[in-house]
């Protein structure tokens, strides 16, 4: 379900989200579905349950997940936002990395080019 790249420069918590993210992006989880406790994926992908509860807390702050404290953790049943949002992070991605490459001098045409192969 989830893959941690330990030697990603990117934070363990954000790749939890991340892999969350594309979980449900992918229909692995679906809305109302559970996700396993603090506890029990940090035991699981052998991280600080701190690390995890980050992570939760980040995606419960953007309405991707709900906890209950009787009953646990689940994906809220509105998650059409995910999808918007992460199309609008990937472009934003790309736009600085278009400019990047040409405040580096490599002309318009040639990222062009290079972006649609």
């Amino acid at each position: 379900m989830i893959e941690l790249d330990l030697q990603s420069r990117t934070p363990i918590y954000e790749q939890i989200m991340n892999e969350i993210k594309r979980n449900i992006l992918q229909g692995s989880l679906k809305p109302k579905d559970q996700i396993p406790s603090i506890r029990e994926l940090a035991q699981t992908l052998g991280v600080n349950p701190n690390t995890v509860k980050k992570s939760y807390t980040a995606l419960e702050n953007q309405n991707i997940i709900q906890s209950f404290s009787t009953r646990g953790t689940f994906i809220t049943a509105k998650i059409d936002h995910i999808l918007k949002q992460t199309v609008d992070d990937c472009y934003s991605t790309i736009e600085r990395e278009v400019n990047q490459l040409k405040k580096l001098g490599i002309p318009e045409e040639e990222i062009i080019e290079r972006i649609s192969r």
